[in-house]
């Protein structure tokens, strides 16, 4: 039995650090992989898109991959004799590893986006490049973007559900428009400053009319600390129908 045992130290002992740098070097290799792929998207939205949908996972899952190849590496490092000493010493490594990922994931979870959302936004609006003329385009305003949004995108960004940015060449006159998720980050809470309040419900207080904008209330709450907050947006007035589109009385047409 003794003999037993001490084989399973010996072969801990003997792979425990390699098992631990392999697993290690899978979490480096996971970065490495998403930094290579977001270095091949030559397209700005796309690089947006990348990030804001997989960075923080990316970083994540290898933060846990790292703590775990981390604990399996240290215990092995030493030559153990005892099952109590070895699972003493997995237990305070297991506990240390779940200190500092809960340390990583507040960060991910409440600084990074601070970080992320400035690289979002330099993405968002540099210059788009014509590919007619190889200039730089222009980027309309919420009342330029208009005449080139169909009535659907317009209702869209009223409810403040997705958000158009819309880029013209204004020497050929070619367009191009990229579509944005109204609620992708979450804005700095006043409260505990984190970047953690976010919409949780919209209501229409008045609904817009040919003459009247109408409004729109939007409700808050912080993640973090539970901070509440409420903001009144103007919804823009409908459009007066075409008369080409005004239906025709079928009574008086006879007539």
């Amino acid at each position: 039995m003794a003999e037993n045992n001490q084989s399973i130290f010996d072969m801990i002992n003997q792979y425990g650090p390699y098992v631990g740098m392999v697993i290690i070097g899978v979490a480096v290799l996971l970065v490495l992989l998403y930094y290579l792929r977001l270095g091949t998207l030559s397209e700005f939205k796309q690089k947006y898109d990348y990030i804001n949908k997989n960075e923080i996972d990316v970083l994540w899952r290898s933060a846990v991959i790292i703590l775990i190849g981390a604990v399996i590496w240290v215990n092995s490092l030493f030559g153990e004799t005892e099952f109590l000493w070895l699972s003493v010493k997995v237990f305070v490594s297991a506990m240390l590893a779940l200190i500092i990922g809960v340390i990583i994931q507040n960060v991910l979870r409440f600084y990074y986006p601070f970080y992320i959302e400035k690289r979002l936004k330099k993405l968002r609006y540099t210059p788009r490049v014509s590919p007619k003329t190889g200039k730089p385009m222009k980027l309309l305003s919420e009342e330029e973007e208009d005449v080139y949004l169909d009535e659907g995108m317009q209702a869209e960004e009223d409810i403040f559900s997705v958000d158009y940015d819309v880029w013209v060449d204004e020497e050929t006159g070619y367009t191009k428009i990229e579509k944005y998720s109204g609620h992708l980050h979450a804005l700095q809470c006043s409260e505990c400053n984190y970047q953690t309040l976010k919409v949780v419900k919209e209501e229409i207080i008045k609904s817009p009319t040919v003459t009247e904008d109408g409004e729109l209330m939007k409700y808050f709450k912080c993640s973090y600390c539970g901070h509440k907050a409420r903001k009144t947006f103007h919804i823009a007035k409908l459009k007066e129908p075409s008369p080409e589109a005004a239906p025709t009385d079928s009574s008086s047409a006879s007539a």
